[in-house]
């Protein structure tokens, strides 16, 4: 006997709901394509371009296709518009600034390969000690060093396993308990347990550490690469080149140290019970601290198991310091750079990283082929495994951040070339002749609610060509605009969307997003106070041109008849 048929009611209500992708996917392009008419009524590539600008955008927000494969389009509609030759389109996806983070996520794969970051981890909280404010701060330490160095979202990937042991021995102790009641946070059966307050704190805490640290080099995050690609493509000719070293220098006095200094602080008020003794949390971090000994005594033995270091991780972390020296000293400003001694050629920061990623495949994990090599048996049956496994890489590496970065430079590139930049002046003509702090905290304030609700590359890759433009219209030099925004555009921590470190915690631990959120409101405001402060104040010694309307940039202004 034939089922009876769905109403067709409900029939529709399952094809929305399982389906909503793909017509949100068709839907998107036809909305959008008043655009392109326009482009073609008035032969105007402008409009053309502003099209794939805008359809990209959309899909990017609503995730209708996955924002990798988004990243995509450009290859194949701005050749077909006649925007931008398929040679040019393709170049942007393999530049100098995406082989640079290609190359942190792979030293990032290779400490976490050798195990590395384990060892720096619980050496660094040993050294802090046992109470549980104490490891809160230890961790908190070590995830920003990672961020300095590796992509934000790798650091806090590594961070989480180290954080859950240390959270279990505080369970097992009975120091703190890991979960919620029933009572306090109710949970169907069958779902897992809510992290308690302080847990809470541990896995947040080291998400946004990472990001804050990423705040401070170059390859830190993706949102950094993409101001630097974005920058150096549209102010070629801009005589404060953005090296390594001065954006450190830029970015790590206020932005990271006294940033995080500030958001270990407010974690502790908030959910470590400081200032409150009498409280729940203040009797039981008390409590904590008396059997502390205990506590330092778990995380020694979990040290001492390591065992001595090995030759595997002894020459990771050589290659790891050898990189930091090489991406701060290729061109310094203060001194000749290696680069400078090579080469007339121009030789960029990705040279000297990927030829250390290329050691990796090739130096053993142990020397004792030496032994073999003067004839002492027993002979090795196989060969010795390289520091790092292509496997391990090839399964572990984000492939997609390298096309969503590749996608942002080719729309900016195609809108540097078509004039959306002309159309994007004309329309911000209202901001002339304001005061430059006031244009600051707008495009700030803009940058901060975009990257709320989508990932923050996505959000560079939209922004900061459009803040590009506005800096020439209103006359102020690009640095002011461009680079607080990217940095700003990292700091938004109230979603799991956000950034990729608050949806790997929020995903490790089961953190509702009530709570990521309440997290997330003091860092996020001191944050934006930092981001003001540190370009007006700090700013202004490392790029003291930034400070007026430089030559240079009249003359793109003039050449792009804005």
């Amino acid at each position: 006997m034939a089922e009876p048929e769905e109403p067709r009611q409900v029939a529709l209500g399952r094809c929305c709901k399982f389906h909503w992708r793909g017509k949100i996917a068709v839907i998107i392009p036809i909305i959008t394509s008043p655009i392109l008419v326009l482009g073609f009524e008035y032969n105007a590539s402008e409009y053309k371009c502003l099209y794939v600008i805008v359809t990209m955008a959309l899909l990017w927000i609503t995730e209708a296709l996955p924002i990798y494969v988004t990243a995509l389009l450009p290859i194949v509609f701005l050749p077909v518009l006649g925007l931008v030759d398929t040679a040019v389109v393709c170049s942007m996806y393999f530049t100098d600034t995406i082989v640079m983070f290609l190359g942190g996520l792979v030293m990032a794969l290779a400490i976490e390969y050798c195990n590395l970051h384990t060892r720096i981890a619980l050496r660094v909280i040993r050294i802090v000690g046992g109470s549980p404010r104490r490891l809160f701060v230890g961790l908190m330490s070590v995830s920003v060093f990672m961020g300095l160095w590796i992509s934000n979202s790798a650091g806090t990937a590594m961070m989480c396993p180290i954080v859950k042991a240390v959270i279990n021995e505080m369970d097992v102790n009975n120091i703190f308990p890991i979960y919620m009641t029933q009572e306090e946070e109710p949970v169907e059966e069958g779902d897992p347990p809510h992290p308690s307050k302080v847990a809470i704190a541990f896995y947040v805490g080291v998400a946004y550490a990472s990001t804050i640290g990423g705040l401070g080099t170059l390859i830190g995050t993706g949102t950094n690469l993409v101001f630097k690609g974005i920058y150096d493509q549209r102010f070629p000719t801009s005589t404060e080149e953005i090296t390594f070293a001065n954006f450190m220098f830029y970015s790590i006095p206020l932005l990271v140290v006294v940033n995080i200094t500030l958001v270990i602080l407010s974690f502790m008020i908030t959910h470590m019970g400081l200032f409150r003794p009498k409280s729940e949390t203040g009797r039981r971090i008390k409590e904590a601290n008396a059997n502390r000994k205990f506590m330092e005594e778990v995380l020694r033995q979990r040290h001492i198991d390591l065992g001595p270091m090995s030759c595997h991780e002894i020459q990771v972390a050589i290659l790891f310091g050898v990189m930091i020296l090489l991406l701060i000293t290729h061109r310094p400003g203060v001194f000749p750079g290696w680069s400078d001694l090579l080469s007339a050629k121009q030789v960029k920061s990705s040279a000297g990283l990927m030829f250390l990623i290329l050691l990796m495949f090739a130096l053993p994990t142990q020397y004792t082929f030496f032994k073999y090599c003067c004839g002492k048996a027993p002979f090795p049956g196989q060969a010795l495994d390289a520091l790092l496994a292509w496997k391990f890489v090839h399964e572990n590496v984000a492939w997609g951040l390298l096309f969503l970065l590749g996608g942002g430079f080719a729309l900016a590139e195609a809108s540097k070339r078509n004039g959306v930049n002309i159309m994007i002046a004309r329309a911000m003509q209202f901001l002339t002749g304001m005061p430059s702090i006031v244009v600051q905290i707008i495009t700030i304030l803009l940058s901060m609610f975009f990257s709320v609700f989508n990932s923050n590359v996505v959000v560079a890759n939209i922004v900061i060509p459009i803040l590009s433009e506005m800096a020439l219209v209103v006359e102020i030099h690009p640095l002011i605009l461009t680079l607080p925004s990217c940095l700003v555009i990292s700091m938004c921590y109230f979603l799991p969307v956000s950034s990729p470190p608050n949806a790997i915690v929020t995903g490790y631990a089961h953190i509702k997003t009530k709570y990521l959120a309440c997290c997330g409101v003091l860092p996020t405001i001191i944050g934006f106070l930092l981001v003001i402060l540190n370009t007006n104040t700090w700013g202004m010694l490392i790029f003291p041109a930034a400070n007026t309307f430089p030559d240079w940039a009249k003359d793109i202004k003039n050449q792009s008849r804005i």
